[in-house]
């Protein structure tokens, strides 16, 4: 499996970005989907997962704020980010997996990332 990230960049806080991640080589096995980043000098921590049945999980940090989606006709995963904050800046990494809980022992590949940067 492949995760190919795309759309991080620098915005201001209250604004908006999108993420995508186009995966290729998909496994029958592969259950979930998500995204998770890692701000400068932290952990990597769970933002978002998706299960293949569209259900979904979010961090408590930005519930109403953020949405994962997936359009399987395009083998893509999003992450809609709206009222960003500056503590949502890190690098942000799409991930593929077995389960629908926010850990990384869930995820089995994941992608190389791309930066977001929100700025006050």
């Amino acid at each position: 499996v492949q995760l190919v990230e795309s759309g991080g960049g620098s915005v201001q806080a209250g604004g908006s970005l999108r993420l995508s991640c186009v995966v290729s080589g998909y496994q029958y096995s592969t259950y979930s989907m998500g995204w998770f980043r890692q701000a400068p000098g932290k952990e990597r921590e769970a933002v978002a997962v998706s299960g293949r049945d569209v259900s979904t999980t979010y961090a408590d940090s930005v519930k109403g704020r953020f949405t994962i989606s997936q359009d399987n006709a395009k083998n893509t995963l999003y992450l809609q980010m709206n009222s960003p904050k500056p503590e949502d800046t890190a690098m942000y990494y799409c991930a593929a997996g077995r389960c629908l809980l926010l850990e990384d022992y869930c995820m089995d590949y994941w992608g190389k990332g791309t930066l977001v940067t929100i700025s006050s």
